[in-house]
């Protein structure tokens, strides 16, 4: 998957378009020590609950979300951001459809 081009400035929100009934991602960099993607889900679609080795920040950039970590339900919509803990069970719904700013970055060794 190929990354942003670096040292151009990005419009977030314009740079990924929804698909009907799916879920589109972009990766914007990746390193060793993490990675930042920029998704897109229609209304309905989802990721089900998973865990990650890494701390996640999510930015909503469009649209409504609702995210679930450790089986509590958080609602957000855009200009909101959540941190989802390493190791710790999470979901995510489109309550409406959504765009948002995945960032990774590793947990400590």
């Amino acid at each position: 998957m190929a990354t942003y081009e670096k040292s151009k400035v990005i419009a977030l929100e314009e740079s990924i378009d929804y698909a009907s009934g799916g879920v589109v991602s972009k990766q914007v960099t990746k390193n060793k020590v993490g990675n930042i993607t920029l998704f897109s889900f229609d209304k309905d679609q989802g990721l089900t609950e998973h865990t990650a080795n890494y701390d996640a920040f999510v930015q909503i950039l469009d649209g409504e979300a609702e995210i679930r970590i450790g089986g509590v339900p958080h609602l957000l919509k855009k200009g909101d951001c959540i941190i989802m803990p390493a190791n710790i069970p999470h979901a995510l719904t489109a309550v409406e459809r959504f765009k948002m700013l995945l960032t990774m970055i590793r947990g400590e060794e």
